[in-house]
């Protein structure tokens, strides 16, 4: 096993653990709706218990469970990527752990709960409330799509372009 699939088990299980360990802190300080008085910076960012029994941002209220095979599939696929892809980059194993943790760790919650527990509010924007899971998800996502763009990139680059004059046959 690559130093990097370390890594990527490391940020997989590191995450899925902090995920649900603040999940299961906040249910237990703070009844639903319950907040901490608007800590830690009131009227920007604060803490907050609510119970989301659909999708991303409260959609699909009650279909969660249907979409639970998909959240196994997003888990599996990154984790073989991970393992058949071990020369890709850190960033990549990174995002994979990431992508993995929060796919299980709402599951998680929608099989054991009935709902996905959140708590993380940017109310100066009313931002919809979200967890560690959620973030888990989005930050891959970004570096993932970072990853590509950064590929791309570099295949456009002049050097990566030119002809090999050499083998070139007139």
């Amino acid at each position: 096993m690559s130093r990097k699939q370390i890594t990527f088990w490391l940020v997989f299980i590191g995450m899925l653990v902090l995920d649900q360990w603040v999940k299961a802190w906040i249910r237990g300080a703070l009844p639903q709706h319950g907040s901490f008085g608007g800590r830690p910076f009131p009227g920007v960012f604060e803490l907050t218990l609510i119970y989301n029994e659909g999708i991303a941002f409260g959609m699909l209220k009650g279909a969660g469970p249907l979409l639970a095979p998909i959240a196994v599939l997003i888990a599996a696929g990154a984790t073989w990527y991970s393992i058949r892809h071990p020369k890709e980059s850190w960033w990549t194993h990174i995002a994979m752990g990431l992508l993995a943790s929060g796919a299980l760790g709402n599951l998680y919650d929608r099989v054991v709960n009935h709902q996905v527990t959140d708590m993380f509010w940017f109310r100066l924007i009313n931002f919809p409330v979200f967890n560690v899971a959620d973030s888990c998800i989005t930050v891959a996502t970004g570096l993932l799509i970072l990853g590509w763009w950064g590929e791309a990139a570099k295949q456009k680059t002049p050097e990566a372009n030119a002809v090999d004059t050499e083998s070139v046959t007139p």
